[in-house]
């Protein structure tokens, strides 16, 4: 996996991010223009325009990450629409699902399982992150530095082109992402992938959920946030944000569908095993006595239900398979990755502050 280290105003960053992962860049653009065309029947032109509807409406709020795009745009050689069309694919894949996959499971299923969990003076987050297998070469570590600004640093995996995803900062603030598929848009919130952004240039927890339920989100998700005094789930959708709080075991468990009340909202069927994933998850955590990185790693090995498990593979009925694995350990503000499926992983890195 490529590693990136960005420092400076948001489009130097962006302007080293592009130069650096150039061909990894242009081939997420190729990955989503085919992916567009088969989850939501959108050519690569009007994936564009709506792309350019986001565009005038995030220069109000958003003016920063615009800026953070154009220059990936610039380093990557890439028009700078196309970036932004990156930054809102989940906007785009699902929000704007066709009529035709309507309750089916044939369009790719992001199948993602996350755990939050404080357990005595140790918070931890974790997560396996699927997707298609196609797109595993694009993913990178990047390391954010804004020096002279407010914001606390950041080290993230994201796919390249992406400006905010699944990491953590020097504050010890964490987050980690569910797909949910839910119709509906708010082009006047926050993409979800500018929301991660914004978490992880957080001060706290607290900061962090206040600043997404402040914005809102444009489309559906789950954001899982933590720092050293616990987690909490924002699941979200085009018209609300409602916060999932830690169990009394201390933990927040969470796979790809809805566990708040769903009333007002259009979440059609999408993933049978999600519910088998999240009772699988919450069987496995309640097991170990004393969670550490290496005992929640244990965790996300986990095959029952193969291949739509907590380590899927893309083979039979699943179309996706885990790319990545993290664990952070947010008291100690270090976190390790590994990319591949977890029981036959290709490499670890660490992450620290």
């Amino acid at each position: 996996m490529l590693e990136i280290r960005c420092s400076g105003t948001p489009y130097e960053i962006g302007l080293t991010h592009g130069e650096l992962a150039r061909e990894q860049i242009a081939r997420s653009v190729d990955f989503y223009k085919q992916l567009f065309v088969k989850s939501c029947s959108m050519d690569w032109a009007e994936v564009l325009k709506e792309a350019s509807n986001y565009s005038e409406i995030l220069k109000q709020f958003a003016a920063r990450y615009l800026e953070e795009i154009n220059g990936i745009a610039d380093g990557s050689r890439i028009p700078f629409l196309e970036i932004l069309a990156l930054n809102i694919r989940s906007e785009i894949v699902f929000g704007l699902f066709s009529d035709t996959h309507r309750g089916t499971t044939d369009i790719p299923s992001d199948g993602c399982t996350s755990l939050g969990w404080l357990a005595g003076s140790k918070s931890f987050l974790g997560q396996n992150w699927d997707w298609k297998v196609e797109q595993g070469p694009n993913l990178i570590i990047c390391y954010i530095s804004q020096p002279g600004s407010e914001f606390p640093d950041i080290a993230m995996v994201t796919e390249a082109g992406i400006i905010g995803k699944i990491g953590l900062n020097s504050n010890g603030v964490g987050c980690c992402l569910n797909a949910i598929r839910c119709r509906g848009l708010d082009r006047s919130k926050l993409p979800i992938h500018f929301a991660l952004r914004a978490v992880l240039e957080s001060r706290s927890r607290e900061d962090a959920v206040k600043m997404v339920k402040s914005f809102g989100v444009a489309g559906a998700g789950h954001i899982l946030v933590g720092d050293a005094t616990g987690s909490v789930g924002l699941e979200c959708t085009s018209t609300w944000v409602k916060e999932l709080p830690m169990g009394d075991d201390g933990r927040v468990c969470h796979t790809n569908h809805i566990i708040l009340d769903k009333s007002g909202i259009d979440e059609p069927l999408w993933l049978s095993d999600s519910p088998s994933r999240l009772a699988r998850i919450r069987e496995l955590a309640a097991e170990i006595p004393k969670p550490t990185l290496d005992t929640i790693f244990e965790i996300f090995k986990d095959t029952e239900g193969y291949p739509a498990s907590i380590n899927r593979k893309q083979e039979g009925g699943s179309e996706a398979q885990t790319l990545f694995t993290i664990i952070m350990d947010l008291s100690s503000k270090r976190a390790q990755v590994t990319t591949g499926r977890p029981t036959e992983y290709n490499e670890r890195f660490l992450l620290s502050f």
